[in-house]
């Protein structure tokens, strides 16, 4: 027996989970009823390692949850869901590469996962090239711009251009009109850029600096002096692992007399808010995708989320309480899973042969309630564009903790259409 089929079946046992195992119904009795009991094959590309790796982490713990909870559900189609995954290193061409492997040696349904912009741009072509399904949880522009192809899809997260669209409102009204920015220097930052600066413009406001940060930079305090001294709003969203040092520079460079900070979470995923140095954030404000503290008003979806991947009202590891999660992002991996199960049970999907009728289920997907399945809120699915609409949140940090005080209704986030997918050919 390969390597490759006793890792397979390990990871299927494993998705299964050891509870189910030990519930008496046998394995193979709870998908008998599919045509195929081979199971469903989902490549998952993860950032394991690159300055991705917080952020594959805990899209790892999620997908293994999300699995767990469909096979325990039946599956898919009756049959179990295998996830088989590779380590992209956060890199596009690994990312390409990686999605090759999928398709020819590992006969992968499906690939699944990316998140970091350029390797979902580097990694496109290969799924369109090798006609294989590509679902992103990725927040970037490049679905929703046409840049893509019909392979690629993302309907489990939104994207910049409806976030800052989103967003921009609130920042206008309550912090101020003079914005400097500062973010990566890659297509996520550029997004952001492009933007942010448009509809903070439509709002009667103007962006007074752009500052463009490499995303394997370990010290940013020489980039702070560029900020002009009559910014009203910092806008900043960092990405990778010396975001911790970003932001505790920050707070080092400002002191006591900062302009009003309003940040995207990426700046601080998986860090916790209470590490020394982070005290300057208190009174701040971030967009996140999903709140990362259990809130007041936290639906029984989000309850449920959080105990199915094992993470608590404070956004961190149930067994570790400061392994904090990516819990802005990482939602996306679960509610993908969800919607290729309903494409793929909608389109009666059997196998390779049957990836045209998945990607054309999933293209007539309009609403998608708030659910178990859809725990962030509720999302409208555009599949001309192959994105996904939805509620955007801002929380403010009070004692320590973010705390929501705004969430945009999914209209907020809407803007025209940019391509048609549907009309290109497979």
């Amino acid at each position: 027996m390969s390597k490759l089929l006793k890792t397979s079946r390990r990871s299927l046992i494993k998705s299964v989970g050891a509870g189910a195992l030990m519930a008496g119904t046998p394995l193979l009795g709870r998908f008998a009823s599919a045509q195929s009991g081979a199971p469903i094959k989902i490549g998952f590309q993860q950032h394991s390692t690159g300055i991705g790796a917080a952020y594959g982490r805990w899209y790892g713990r999620t997908t293994e949850a999300a699995v767990k909870a469909i096979n325990e559900g039946g599956g898919i189609n009756g049959r179990p869901v295998e996830i088989v995954a590779e380590d992209d290193g956060t890199d596009p061409k690994r990312g390409a590469e990686v999605v090759e492997k999928f398709a020819n040696q590992h006969n992968c349904d499906v690939a699944f996962g990316t998140l970091f912009s350029h390797v979902v741009i580097g990694s496109a072509p290969s799924a369109g090239e090798q006609k294989i399904p590509y679902f992103v949880v990725s927040e970037g522009h490049h679905v929703a711009s046409g840049g893509l192809n019909r392979y690629t899809l993302q309907p489990g997260i939104t994207d910049v251009k409806s976030q800052v669209q989103a967003m921009a409102p609130y920042v206008a009204d309550n912090l101020g009109k003079k914005v400097t920015m500062i973010f990566p220097d890659f297509a996520f930052g550029h997004d952001h850029r492009d933007f942010f600066t448009a509809a903070i413009e439509a709002q009667g406001g103007e962006v007074l600096e752009h500052i463009a940060v490499p995303p394997s930079e370990t010290s940013f305090t020489k980039y702070f002096p560029k900020i002009p001294r009559d910014t009203e709003v910092l806008y900043h969203v960092m990405v990778g692992p010396a975001v911790l040092t970003f932001v505790k520079e920050l707070g080092e460079f400002f002191g006591p007399s900062s302009p009003a900070i309003f940040g995207f979470i990426d700046s601080l995923e998986a860090v916790d808010l209470t590490s020394p140095g982070l005290e300057f954030l208190e009174g701040t404000y971030f967009w996140e995708g999903n709140p990362r503290y259990a809130q007041a008003d936290q639906s029984s979806h989000d309850k449920n989320f959080r105990a199915a991947v094992g993470v608590d009202e404070n956004g961190a590891s149930v067994s570790d309480p400061k392994d904090v999660s990516t819990y802005a992002h990482m939602f996306g991996c679960w509610e993908t899973l969800h919607v290729i199960k309903a494409g793929m049970e909608a389109s009666g999907y059997q196998g390779p042969s049957d990836r045209q009728k998945l990607i054309e289920a999933v293209e007539a997907m309009t609403n998608m309630a708030e659910s178990d399945a859809h725990p962030q809120g509720p999302k409208v699915f555009n599949g001309k564009t192959h994105q996904v609409f939805g509620v955007q949140y801002i929380s403010r940090v009070e004692n320590g903790r973010l705390v929501k005080v705004h969430a945009t209704s999914i209209e907020d986030t809407y803007y025209p259409d940019e391509v048609d997918y549907t009309t290109q050919s497979f």
